[in-house]
């Protein structure tokens, strides 16, 4: 029986993500066995993710275990994912995706429509900060780091009113119970690969273990979806450090893709939605940057970067 040894991080989302994929090959006659660490977006928290550095944060150690064999294949969010990996790693499986949208979580009610009220959102996602700021102006934010336990501590302490997360970790975790506010996606546009998991190996993987989590894990439909997402993504030159977006869809039989960009403060947003076939999802993603790119989205990115800079 073969078994194949997977990589991942610590915290109860990571593991349970982990499992799950263990559960697939297990399932289909394969032995595994986890080995889990932490990573240097785990460990440092004071910062958020643009200033520490987005470029593998959440993914080079891991990276690390599969070049030296000490693990197969690695388990990730796949919205953790830079748009290019290095050279001799490639992602070769993308699991069914869950719901994509953000939510609020809280312990009361939320209006984002009551303008009069207060209302204090903990998040350090540079696209979540910039989309509030662009449709609920009146909305503050403040930093929040750490994985979902820490980030509901520092809710229930008081750090804020509500924290805003993907629905898809609060769902796994279930914490759904707390659910007070849903975005919806079509609006309020989700990152590159939220809700699915990805599967990394590195290139050397044997050919016989590689096939094995295609068949029993990879989701033909999450592939196409997250393989057009991540090439606009590339397109970009971006990761969690600029506030762009992108969701696709498989519709009538096309993928829709819709993505954009938007300012650090939120007073700009540019967005694009395209359709192309689903033989080359890759071309569509590559288009719809490219249309962000020629419509102020190379000035745009300019813009972030020196301000994230300072």
């Amino acid at each position: 029986m073969t078994t194949i040894t997977v990589g991942t991080r610590k915290s109860r989302l990571a593991m349970w993500q982990t499992e799950t994929v263990c559960r697939m090959l297990q399932e289909n006659g394969c032995e595994t066995r986890i080995v889990a660490m932490e990573t240097r977006g785990d460990k440092i928290l004071d910062r958020s993710i643009a200033k520490i550095g987005s470029k593998g944060v959440f993914t080079e150690e891991l990276e690390e275990q599969l070049a030296a064999g000490v693990v197969d294949i690695a388990v990730h969010s796949a919205k953790d994912m830079q748009s290019t990996l290095p050279e001799g790693f490639e992602l070769i499986a993308f699991t069914e995706r869950e719901q994509s949208h953000d939510v609020l979580v809280g312990a009361r009610p939320v209006n984002l429509d009551d303008t009069s009220r207060p209302l204090t959102i903990g998040t350090s996602s540079v696209r979540r900060v910039a989309l509030l700021a662009h449709f609920h102006p009146h909305v503050r934010t403040v930093p929040m780091r750490g994985n979902l336990q820490t980030r509901l501590k520092k809710l229930e302490d008081g750090a804020c009113d509500a924290l805003i997360l993907a629905y898809a970790g609060v769902y796994r975790m279930g914490y759904d119970d707390l659910i007070v506010h849903s975005f919806a996606a079509e609006r309020f546009i989700p990152p590159v690969g939220q809700g699915c998991i990805a599967v990394e190996a590195s290139s050397g993987l044997a050919a016989e273990k590689k096939e094995l989590v295609r068949t029993h894990v990879n989701k033909r439909e999450s592939e196409l979806c997250l393989r057009a997402e991540r090439a606009f993504l590339k397109t970009m030159e971006g990761g969690c450090s600029i506030p762009a977006f992108g969701h696709a869809v498989i519709d009538r039989g096309q993928i829709r893709l819709t993505a954009g960009l938007a300012s650090l403060s939120g007073s700009r947003l540019l967005k694009t939605s395209v359709s192309g076939p689903l033989e080359d999802p890759e071309a569509l993603g590559t288009r719809a940057g490219a249309s962000i790119l020629a419509d102020g989205g190379r000035e745009l990115l300019a813009a972030i970067r020196s301000q994230l800079e300072t």
